[in-house]
């Protein structure tokens, strides 16, 4: 009785000690009027290393910025200085994050641990979406296999399935390429490749038949268990930097494609894009597993989260070749989404990385995949869960999980479609 009741005290005090990090921080709704005030919160967010959860763009967007307790008052007397427009959207986000911890641990133990279905109603951990692949495999050898694309800094696998009906010998066949998870916090990007694993092995199986598919569920694995373990809005990979107590490289600023440009030098940042392009073994890991398939490679696809978005190259303003065909199949997308999400979402918004978020970014795995040539490259920013004021941003509630992934792979569709339609007009 003695040992029940000290591990009943440890687990109390573990629940308790968990997002005490974020006691007090602040997420402050933004609004610019300006080019200028835009400008003057970027340097204002770089000098004080603040958390952009979403940019400000005046005439259309408020910006969304988490704020730690020691500083609120300095942002705030800078905020009044450049007469920009403020609301607190939560005094305390730690609040937020437990709230999605007890929505999370009530589903878990109502769950009916005799089911043999794998549950979309939670966000599972590394080790359980491993065991998940392996069991897909194992039950579908005809179709599915497993592989690791090469070890995170840290040194777990970077798993990945390949879906096909020949085991990828055509040397004609288009691939498809998803991938979640580059991004550690964006939990709710995960379902969306699982779904897609689920529906290709069941009731969308036809669509095995002419196409290869290779899906990566969680691209950052190191960065994604910090978020279970240690800080839930962790968005890096979890690199130590030799010049810096800071941790952490964004593998999205990592790619070689204008790498360097439109994001940061400092260690401490959220948009850090490491020492040279590919320096971090998750990017390079990613970069082995396309080459394969470059030739062939007819559609890829980045699941992030929030915004409902669909996005195409290139981060700097510049168009690609192919930008009406990359539009006209965004749009394609977005309208099959549309058509099933959630009335309290809106419609999701298709085009240039730039015209949409109106910002530059660099060294995007897209944009990086864009340069193969005349494909369909594009990034997904999924909706947050807007239907409960006390859960919003990057933060996940149990009951929209299934519908994430049901109504993104509606999407993804959409565009396997088209690679098909254009695969016949090839041949």
């Amino acid at each position: 009785m003695y040992k029940l009741f000290i591990w009943l005290v440890l687990s109390l005090s573990g629940v308790l000690a968990k997002n005490e990090d974020y006691i007090g921080h602040g997420l402050y709704e933004v609004k610019a009027f300006s080019e200028e005030q835009t400008q003057y919160l970027d340097a204002l967010v770089e000098r004080l290393n603040l958390d952009v959860w979403r940019n400000a763009i005046p005439g259309h967007e408020t910006g969304l910025i988490l704020v730690p307790r020691d500083i609120k008052s300095i942002f705030q007397t800078e905020l009044f200085a450049a007469k920009i427009e403020y609301e607190v959207k939560s005094a305390n986000i730690k609040e937020q994050l437990d709230l999605e911890d007890e929505l999370m641990s009530a589903v878990a133990s109502r769950r009916n641990r005799s089911s043999a279905a794998f549950p979309f109603d939670v966000i599972h951990r590394y080790d359980v979406i491993n065991n998940y692949m392996r069991d897909i495999a194992y039950r579908n050898p005809r179709i599915v296999t497993m592989h690791s694309a090469g070890r995170s800094i840290q040194g777990r696998d970077i798993n990945y399935l390949r879906i096909s009906s020949d085991n990828f010998q055509s040397r004609t066949k288009p691939v498809i390429v998803l991938q979640s998870l580059l991004h550690a916090r964006e939990w709710v990007s995960l379902p969306a490749s699982l779904y897609a694993i689920e529906s290709l092995i069941g009731r969308d199986a036809s669509l095995v038949r002419n196409i290869d598919w290779i899906i990566m569920p969680i691209a950052n694995p190191d960065g994604y268990e910090f978020t279970h373990t240690g800080s839930r809005l962790w968005r890096k990979n979890r690199r130590v930097n030799s010049l810096s107590s800071c941790l952490g490289v964004d593998l999205n600023r990592n790619f070689d494609s204008n790498w360097g440009t439109a994001s940061s030098a400092f260690a401490c940042s959220d948009t850090f894009h490491g020492t040279g392009p590919f320096s971090e073994p998750e990017t390079q890991a990613i970069r082995n597993v396309l080459n394969q398939v470059r030739n062939r490679l007819e559609l890829f696809i980045d699941i992030h989260s929030f915004g409902s978005m669909i996005l195409y190259a290139y981060g700097n303003r510049q168009l690609p070749p192919n930008a009406l065909i990359l539009n006209m199949v965004g749009v394609r997308m977005a309208q099959s989404i549309d058509a099933v999400k959630w009335s309290q979402h809106p419609n999701y918004r298709v085009g240039n990385i730039v015209d949409i978020i109106r910002y530059t970014a660099s060294g995007g795995a897209s944009d990086w995949v864009q340069s193969f040539g005349n494909i369909l490259s594009y990034t997904y920013e999924l909706p947050a869960y807007r239907n409960r004021q006390d859960v919003n941003g990057f933060l996940v509630e149990p009951e929209f999980i299934r519908h994430a992934g049901f109504e993104t792979w509606e999407g993804i569709k959409a565009g396997a479609a088209y690679v098909l339609e254009r695969t016949r007009m090839k041949n």
